[in-house]
């Protein structure tokens, strides 16, 4: 049996169920390539929201001090340094301030580690208040892991920390989805590095705290060709230190200060005092260096400096012989020209021991006229007048004093323009991220990136607080986290906050006066006072006429809530507490703050 066109039916049933068959296969595969894009479309979408990385300082920015930034990708996190700062001359009885962790005790569980850049204070001085709320491992080269360890065995914690000692050039791995690669650098502590931070939205490189010494004291040169590799490949960010970000040019090496030391050390027979930064090891060196070379033994003053100087001579960071450094206690035992004191001080601080040898208070040191005191630092600002303080009572004890105006005793730790220049060239990052300065210095070193090539939208100002995502195609704030500082007064962490600061500076500006009187609970009446007390505010017995109206005000005062029927005790030392105020204001134009005490029978 055949079809019209002859052609047997089987066969052109055959031949259809195939054409058939074939335009299902055809449009299944169009299907399938169409799922299958739309699949792969999808699936670029969810990779292009995960791979934004979050990067949060918490501390550093608009401030010196209390450096910590929060990397985050997905649901692991780690953090670079935790520092302190020093508490502000309105920050009466403070001692630290420290960053506000609140963010990260939230999210805890995800914290893969805890990196250091170097070992100065502004960077590892909060890590025991970081390990007592939030215990994790530390990863450092050996010199900061000397000192943090110095500084958990103060607080008590040290067995419980996991510390990871890491050398210059090592990787590690933390978590899924970070890699951190220590890269050597140079300032004024040795070990210290910047950090390689590989993420799968990018690589970020964090400076740290830099300069670029080309005649190091250890003769460990920051390793440029390793930052030049990375900027090669591609550097997603460059977060970068700003503190000298103002100043032009270079910053003068390390090594010119020991050649200024032995001009001052040569023929020299008074006893030399020589003060400065307890950190700067590589400066402690220099003295070292200028003693032996000129036969003068070494004593320490100054609880940090003997505990740092301790801990980088038992690392091997120091570098001198034997019996070189003595107990301050054998001073007498050697001439002048036999000794040098090495002492904290060179910032006017009231409690150290240069502060203390100027005010001839210090137990140990007597300063003479035949004394050479060096102070080998420059003030930091707000510090000018303490150190002026130090250096008038120094003369006047008849000492010879040298200091930053006089000669070129102190160098920077930080790099200046020339050397922020370099190291933009180098990393070529995409997006720039100035840090650790005020906002002054990352304004300026905004505008030297920009010099250098960086588009103005690609240069990222941060507040402490503020959330950046980064990726490879844009970076935007998406909001901000729990930041600030913590105020710690003796033991107390966080128990200081705005309302007793604002007590304390009443009080400190103007005074105190109490007053206490005896009431009889059923029927309200005076049964004895009042009396007053005053402290801070005027000499009482210089001042009776004035404590007799005070009293009179507050008779007066408790008259009239007798008469209203006032019996509430809250209300009473409220009406006594205004009205008294009013009063010493018109006659003395003081506000004391004023604490009326109410006690019953």
């Amino acid at each position: 049996m055949t079809d019209e066109n002859n052609v047997p039916k089987e066969i052109t049933g055959t031949v259809a169920e195939k054409t058939k068959r074939t335009r299902e296969r055809k449009n299944y595969k169009k299907e399938g390539e169409r799922t299958k894009k739309t699949r792969k479309t999808r699936s670029s979408e969810d990779i292009f929201k995960k791979s934004n990385l979050k990067i949060i300082p918490l501390g550093g920015l608009h401030e010196i001090g209390k450096n910590i930034t929060v990397f985050e990708y997905e649901d692991e996190i780690i953090v670079v340094d935790c520092g302190l700062s020093f508490p502000e001359d309105d920050m009466l009885g403070v001692d630290l301030v420290i960053p506000d962790i609140t963010y990260l005790v939230k999210n805890q569980e995800k914290i893969k580690g805890l990196v250091i850049t170097h070992g100065h204070e502004d960077h590892i001085g909060g890590i025991p208040y970081f390990l007592k709320q939030i215990n994790v491992p530390i990863y450092a080269t050996r010199l900061a892991a000397g000192l943090i360890n110095n500084k958990l065995e103060e607080h008590k914690i040290l067995r419980s920390t996991d510390m990871h000692i890491i050398s210059q050039g090592e990787t590690i791995r933390l978590g899924n989805n970070f890699k951190v690669e220590f890269i050597r650098s140079s300032h004024s502590i040795p070990d210290s590095v910047m950090l390689a931070i590989t993420t799968p939205a990018g690589t970020i490189l964090h400076t740290g705290d830099f300069k670029v010494d080309y005649t190091p004291i250890d003769g460990q040169l920051m390793d440029l060709s390793r930052i030049a590799e990375l900027g090669n490949k591609g550097i997603l960010a460059l977060m970068s230190d700003s503190t000298n970000a103002e100043r032009k040019g270079f910053t003068m090496s390390e090594s010119s200060v020991g050649e200024v030391f032995d001009k001052l050390f040569l023929n020299c027979t008074k006893r030399i005092v020589v003060a400065t930064f307890a950190s700067n090891v590589h400066r402690i060196q220099q003295i070292v260096n200028s003693a032996v070379k000129y036969g003068r033994k070494i004593a320490v003053c100054g609880r940090s400096m003997i505990n740092i100087i301790t801990t980088a001579a038992e690392l091997g960071y120091i570098k001198c012989p034997e019996n070189l450094f003595i107990d301050i206690d054998m001073i007498g035992s050697y001439t002048d020209d036999q000794l040098v004191i090495i002492t904290t001080g060179s910032q006017g601080e009231p409690m150290s021991a240069l502060t203390r040898m100027a005010a001839g208070d210090h137990r140990k040191v007597k300063i003479t006229p035949n004394d050479l005191i060096i102070i080998s630092a420059t003030p930091i600002p707000g510090n000018e007048k303490y150190v002026s303080k130090v250096i008038d009572d120094l003369m006047q004890l008849g000492a010879e004093v040298v200091y930053s105006a006089l000669a070129d005793i102190h160098v920077s730790g930080h790099a200046c323009q020339e050397e922020q220049k370099l190291i933009l060239a180098l990393a070529k990052p995409k997006y720039f991220i100035p840090v650790h300065g005020e906002y002054r210095q990352l304004r300026a070193h905004s505008e030297t990136a920009q010099m250098m090539g960086i588009e103005k939208d690609n240069i990222l100002m941060m507040n402490n607080g503020r959330v950046l995502e980064i990726n490879k195609n844009e970076a935007k704030f998406t909001g901000t986290v729990t930041s600030g500082r913590v105020l710690v007064d003796g033991l107390g962490v966080g128990d200081v906050g705005n309302i007793v600061l604002r007590d304390r500076q009443h009080l400190a500006q103007d005074g105190l006066i109490v007053i206490v009187l005896t009431m009889d609970s059923g029927t309200g009446e005076v049964v004895a006072g009042p009396d007053v007390i005053s402290r801070g505010f005027v000499y009482v017995r210089e001042s009776e006429n004035l404590m007799d109206d005070v009293k009179s005000v507050v008779r007066h005062e408790i008259s009239k809530c007798e008469e209203r029927g006032v019996r509430d005790w809250a209300t009473i030392k409220s009406t006594v507490k205004e009205n008294l105020r009013d009063y010493l204001f018109i006659k003395t134009k003081r506000n004391p703050m004023i604490i009326p005490i109410i006690m019953e029978v």
